[in-house]
């Protein structure tokens, strides 16, 4: 009879143990994946083509110091396209609480560096804000603005591609 109540119990600590947590767990979908081409298409992120950009900066412009870089990495697809990666580093300031929802945005800084000529060079400065989205489900990129106009708005289920053309 010892035998039969320990099994019970052991079975019931087994059953207990197996069960899952009733909190859903919360999606982060974060990742973007910035082109950035000229009006006839051109990649201006390969760094062999002419009058691309050959280097580039991100800043935190909410950041607490002046200068605080952002970490991003240059990528290039299969088909030899480059494209900056940026998951997260600057900071999220809260504009909107809704209840369920909040939205945050973070403002960038970019200096992107021009080679003109062998001995010469140009910068140009932009800012990239990017607005997030989060509820109990999912922390999500909604929408970037470039240069305060729009860029990107999120779709269900699709990648985070923001395409700039300058």
């Amino acid at each position: 009879m010892k035998q039969l109540c320990i099994a019970f119990f052991g079975m019931i600590l087994l059953l207990q143990s197996c069960k899952t947590d009733e909190d859903p767990v919360q999606r982060i979908d974060q990742t973007m994946n910035i082109y950035i081409r000229d009006n006839a298409g051109k990649d201006l992120l390969h760094p062999t083509n002419t009058s691309s950009y050959v280097s580039f900066t991100f800043n935190d412009a909410l950041g607490d110091k002046d200068v605080s870089p952002v970490p991003y990495s240059r990528e290039v697809t299969t088909d030899s396209v480059f494209y900056i990666k940026y998951v997260a580093g600057a900071r999220r300031v809260l504009i909107a609480d809704n209840g369920e929802t909040q939205t945050y945005r973070s403002l960038i800084a970019l200096a992107l560096q021009k080679k003109l000529s062998p001995t010469t060079s140009s910068v140009e400065n932009d800012t990239m804000e990017i607005q997030y989205t989060l509820t109990p489900e999912v922390f999500e990129v909604s929408k970037v603005y470039y240069n305060n106009q729009l860029r990107f708005t999120k779709m269900p289920d699709q990648p985070n591609i923001v395409t700039i053309v300058k």
